[in-house]
C-alpha cells in the first residue's frame, strides 16, 4: 500500500512540474517535434538525470533494490514507433496528456483512449509477442556501466556533464 501512495505523491508532483513548465502545452510539444523547442528535451532529460542519482544512491544506501529490464530490441524499435506515432498525431506522450485533461484540454482524451486500447491490445497480444517480437534482439539484463566494465557513478558524472553541455548548446541556440 505504501509504494501506491508514493507512486500517487511521485505522480502529483511530476505532473505539478510538468505543468508548471508548460510542457504540457500542446505548441512546446509540436515545436519539440519539429526540433524547434528543447524545453520538453531539456525537462526530460532532467528528470532523468535526477532520477539516475536518485535512484543510484538509494540503491548504494542498500535502500532500494534495482531491478534492470531485459533489453529486447524488437519491443522497444516496435514500441517506440507506436509511441512516436502517436505522440506526433496527438500532440501528447503519456504523461502529457493527462496534464492537459487536468487543465481542461479535452482533446487529451483520445490519447488516453488510445493508450487504454494500446495496453488492452497489447495484453491479449502478449502470448503471441512473447513468441516473436519479444525475442527479437534479446540482450539480456544490460546497463551502460556494465558494458564498459565501469562503476556506475563515473557514467552518471558523464551523463551529468553532457547534459550541461546539451543545455548550454540549446540555450545558445535559442531552444
Amino acid at each position: 500500500m505504501n509504494t501506491l501512495i508514493y507512486g500517487l505523491i511521485t505522480g502529483i508532483i511530476f505532473g505539478f512540474l510538468l505543468q508548471k513548465a508548460r510542457v504540457i502545452r500542446y505548441d512546446k510539444q509540436l515545436a519539440a517535434l519539429r526540433l524547434m523547442d528543447m524545453t520538453i528535451v531539456k525537462y526530460m532529460f532532467s528528470t532523468v538525470l535526477v532520477a539516475m542519482v536518485g535512484i543510484y544512491l538509494l540503491n548504494d544506501l542498500g535502500l532500494v533494490k534495482l531491478s534492470v529490464k531485459t533489453t529486447i530490441l524488437g519491443g522497444n524499435v516496435i514500441g517506440g514507433l507506436i509511441f512516436g506515432a502517436g505522440w506526433a498525431l496527438l500532440g501528447y506522450c503519456p504523461g502529457t496528456s493527462l496534464g492537459a485533461l487536468g487543465e481542461g484540454r479535452y482533446d487529451s482524451i483520445w490519447g488516453i483512449v488510445g493508450m487504454l486500447a494500446g495496453a488492452a491490445l497489447f495484453a491479449e497480444f502478449f502470448p503471441l509477442m512473447k513468441r516473436t517480437v519479444l525475442t527479437w534482439g534479446n540482450y539480456g539484463k544490460i546497463t551502460i556501466p556494465g558494458i564498459l566494465g565501469v562503476n556506475h557513478w563515473i557514467v552518471i558524472v558523464i551523463m551529468i556533464i553532457l547534459g550541461i553541455l546539451m543545455f548550454r548548446f540549446f540555450e545558445k541556440k535559442g531552444l
